[in-house]
């Protein structure tokens, strides 16, 4: 247990900040769900509006550190690759 009220405090900024970054991995894994759905499906208009929230979602959770710069690409890209079918 921390001795100081800056590591007790430094302990609660911890959780918020993991409650949040959960919130939007989390996010992020039903938006995909969704684009995987939607190719399922063969829906055109669903793919294009589930890929737009998934790949905005993907911008700014890279953006923010929580998801790497390379995982971004390479998830945009595939989504590229299905709307270009």
């Amino acid at each position: 247990m921390a001795n100081c009220k800056s590591a007790l405090k430094y302990i609660r900024k911890t959780e918020t900040r993991t409650l949040r970054n959960r919130q939007v991995k989390s996010r992020l894994k039903t938006l995909a769900k969704k684009v995987d759905a939607a190719v399922a499906a063969g829906d055109k208009d669903a793919l294009g509006n589930a890929s737009r929230l998934y790949i905005s979602a993907l911008d700014k959770a890279g953006k923010a550190g929580l998801v790497h710069a390379n995982k971004v690409a390479r998830h945009k890209a595939r989504c590229a690759q299905l709307l270009a079918k």
